[in-house]
């Protein structure tokens, strides 16, 4: 019987035990390429132009997902699939160090290791203006951020196959969907079995920049997280022990695929080669049991596990009786107008914090503009902005707030003090005893009640809970990188030293993901 989602979360635990008797050496000549290599597969160039999104970035991350298809003229092209593969997870920055090329990728991953990929799954598109009338085919590919092209995997129409899979009416309409997958040993060479956690992480931080692109371009696009998995691995060509789906991101939409359009979901297999990640190759057991205990085995089911949940949010805590302090965000016509684009190339991972404050406008900004909600098929359409998880704050460097530990109340739009203090050595043993958190000017964690979600939405509730917190997060890093003042970072925690730190207010919570923020050195 596989490991469910629970029992995989307690035993990928960090403890200051568990990291001081679990750290090993690297053994840096088995490091996995961070990119997939098909060895006999035909190419198609992407645009020749990328359509740099215009549109600030505070303002992408803040509008909700156009109730439209694609009101920008209708125009779903080759230049929009560029657009959105490179701002998600194309090459945006190159530094040499030490005589070495480093390349970095739009959105922020765990150890730089890249293990998440996209697929782009669509209908006949148009050109565009700028690509001398060449268009996309339908079909089946896979984005390559090196070249910028996408790799042909199938040819032909298949987008009845997602449709089929997820029983999701946003998928069945849409012209265009982009699957993420996890290549498991190309993170797990670094972190081992915390792999199935940082395949959320990292999908999630790389969809905060799919979605804010797609609406930045005036395109409907939102998260899928129920299909049947099955049939969606087959279609991509990957076998789940080493590369398994994630999520389906629908964009845009009145192309409906037709009955008679709708390849069954009993499609030929393909096994393309592809070159190997490293020389040894190794396969987690704990990875594979963790992912099997949360699929679904049709649409049918998909769709039953999607509308089956109750409305509302699940596990979340009540506010309590702490002072409140409202936000003071910028509005919308004074707050930064870094565009978009610019944002994405400029976003690193701060790796050194002045203790210097910033100001509690810029933090209540950029909580306003990211903390709004996930467009994501799981959510119910009267939740709140956040349904699974609950941000609490440790503010130790900020202008107009006193220092102390929060809890953040999106939908009120309020912080809600719970212990006044200075709490830098603490912020920094949260986080496995790293500077970079005692030295940030806010720690944000996100907190789940983990047995209330998988108790509600099945073991496939477990990924639900980490994307809410990834994604969120995702926007809080496109929000601090839209000022030029600010820097931030994602951390890792002991997990059980967070939770007891922010009991009792998050009894019976566990922190899903951590981002700080400050002033960079």
């Amino acid at each position: 019987m596989p490991v469910g989602a629970l029992e995989y979360h307690d035993r990928t635990k960090h403890s200051p035990r568990s990291v001081r008797e679990g750290s090993h050496g690297l053994n840096f000549d088995n490091k996995p390429t961070p990119y997939k290599e098909y060895t006999d597969l035909s190419v198609r160039p992407l645009a020749e132009r990328i359509r740099p999104p215009q549109q600030p970035a505070l303002a992408a991350i803040a509008e909700p997902t156009p109730d439209g298809g694609s009101t920008r003229d209708g125009r779903l092209d080759l230049e929009t699939v560029t657009t959105l593969c490179y701002y998600a997870a194309g090459v945006t920055t190159e530094i040499t160090r030490r005589g070495r090329s480093l390349l970095f990728r739009a959105a922020a991953t765990t150890g730089a290791l890249y293990h998440v990929d996209l697929y782009v799954v669509c209908g006949d598109l148009e050109g565009g203006e700028t690509n001398g009338g060449t268009d996309l085919p339908a079909g089946v590919y896979h984005f390559d951020p090196r070249t910028l092209s996408l790799d042909v995997l199938r040819d032909g129409d298949y987008r009845g196959v997602l449709a089929s899979a997820s029983g999701h009416a946003g998928v069945a309409d849409a012209p265009l969907s982009i699957a993420t997958t996890s290549t498991w040993w190309r993170n797990a060479w670094k972190y081992g079995d915390r792999t199935f956690r940082h395949a959320f992480w990292d999908s999630g931080t790389t969809l905060a920049n799919l979605l804010a692109v797609a609406h930045a371009l005036e395109h409907r696009a939102e998260v899928v997280t129920g299909f049947a998995d099955r049939p969606v691995a087959d279609l991509l060509g990957v076998e789940p022990a080493r590369e398994a789906p994630l999520e389906i991101v629908p964009i845009g939409a009145g192309d409906p695929v037709s009955e008679s359009d709708t390849v069954s979901a009993d499609i030929d297999p393909i096994d393309p080669d592809t070159a190997p990640l490293s020389p040894n190759e190794k396969e987690s057991p704990l990875l594979r049991e963790a992912w099997v205990a949360g699929t679904l085995e049709s649409g049918t089911e998909a769709d039953a596990w999607r509308s089956g949940r109750p409305a509302g949010p699940i596990g979340t805590r009540d506010p309590g009786d702490g002072e409140r302090i409202a936000l003071d965000p910028v509005d919308p016509v004074t707050a930064s107008s870094r565009p978009l684009h610019r944002t994405i190339r400029r976003r690193g991972s701060c790796r050194e914090y002045e203790r210097d404050s910033i100001s509690v406008r810029k933090l209540s900004t950029v909580l306003d503009r990211a903390v709004r909600g996930v467009p994501m098929d799981v959510r119910s359409d009267d939740a709140p902005p956040l349904s699974f998880v609950d941000p609490y704050l440790v503010v130790n460097g900020v202008e107009g707030l006193e220092a102390g530990t929060y809890r953040y109340h999106p939908a009120a739009g309020e912080f809600e003090r719970l212990r006044a203090g200075e709490f830098r050595d603490e912020a920094g043993h949260l986080a496995l005893d790293q500077r970079l958190a005692a030295d940030a000017a806010v720690c944000v964690y996100f907190l789940a009640d983990l047995e209330a979600v998988v108790d509600t939405l099945g073991d496939r509730g477990y990924p639900v809970a980490q994307l809410e917190a990834a994604l969120t997060a995702g926007r809080l890093y496109l929000g601090t990188y839209a000022h030029r003042d600010l820097g931030g970072t994602g951390l890792t925690f002991y997990d059980d030293v967070v939770s007891d730190f922010f009991t009792p207010e998050a009894a019976g919570q566990t922190p899903m993901f951590l981002y700080t923020m400050g002033r960079p050195a």
